[in-house]
């Protein structure tokens, strides 16, 4: 059964079915689904779906590229939200010097403030870093501590990179991207690292894998992510399936 790490099913993209679509998951061999907080007001839809679904699992936090919105108030109902037992991350936090929608400092303020949450809480993050490798790796290693541990959504950095996550007790995500002619680079990382350090994700509705690329994602695309990561490292699909799958459940279930 396999575990998706990251979706974003209560994007419009998914309103005309988007309950046939989940209630379809189980016979498709979906175990769990951790739905992505963006923003304070997705967040709180992540919980609610959550609440609607026995194997949806919500993650709450604001994406770099919202963090404007955030004062000490929303800080607090994030913390808050901590409290009910589906809630099992913080994310998708970060930076995103891509869009630069906010100022970095201003990205980087509210990163640690949710950082801190995690820490708190003893949650894992979800992070969320495009064009900001440097930085990011920067203000984890300013803000660690034993409990502080998580996954790079939608990796695109390198292995040598990926190297320096992991030390620090990061996972990997891997979608989409690793099935493109042109992801070399992801490929290359996947070859590189463990297994156990690898999570499935897809970002859903966004990043569809080949032979989808285009079209709206969902998590019924995911084998095709796990077949090209299984020929990647020389495994069967089930072993991918099996340990992605276990690797997920000892980051987001540990605790909870």
């Amino acid at each position: 059964m396999i575990f998706e790490s990251h979706a974003h099913y209560n994007d419009e993209a998914f309103d005309e079915d988007r309950d046939t679509l989940l209630n379809s998951m189980r016979e498709n061999a979906i175990e769990y689904i951790l739905e992505i907080g963006t923003s304070i007001e997705e967040s709180r839809k992540s919980v609610a779906l959550a609440k609607e679904y026995p194997f949806v699992y919500a993650a709450v936090g604001v994406h770099p590229d919202e963090v404007g919105e955030l004062d000490l108030d929303k800080i607090e109902w994030l913390r808050m939200q901590c409290e009910y037992e589906k809630v099992v991350a913080i994310g998708e936090i970060g930076l995103d010097y891509y869009w630069d929608k906010q100022s970095h400092e201003i990205q980087k303020k509210w990163f640690v403030e949710q950082l801190n949450i995690a820490k708190e809480k003893d949650l894992p993050v979800v992070l969320h870093s495009r064009e900001a490798a440097e930085d990011t790796l920067e203000v984890l290693k300013a803000n660690r501590s034993d409990n502080l541990r998580g996954v790079m959504h939608c990796y695109s950095y390198s292995m040598e990179m990926a190297r320096e996550y992991m030390k620090m007790g990061f996972h990997i995500g891997v979608g989409g991207v690793v099935t493109f002619k042109n992801g070399r680079r992801l490929q290359e990382t996947v070859a590189d690292i463990p297994l156990e350090r690898i999570l499935l994700e897809t970002d859903c509705p966004y990043l569809s894998p080949e032979p989808n690329r285009g079209k709206r994602n969902s998590s019924l695309n995911i084998p095709f992510m796990a077949e090209k990561i299984a020929k990647i490292k020389g495994v069967t699909y089930e072993e991918v399936v099996r340990v992605t799958n276990e690797n997920a459940k000892r980051l987001f279930f540990a605790g909870r």
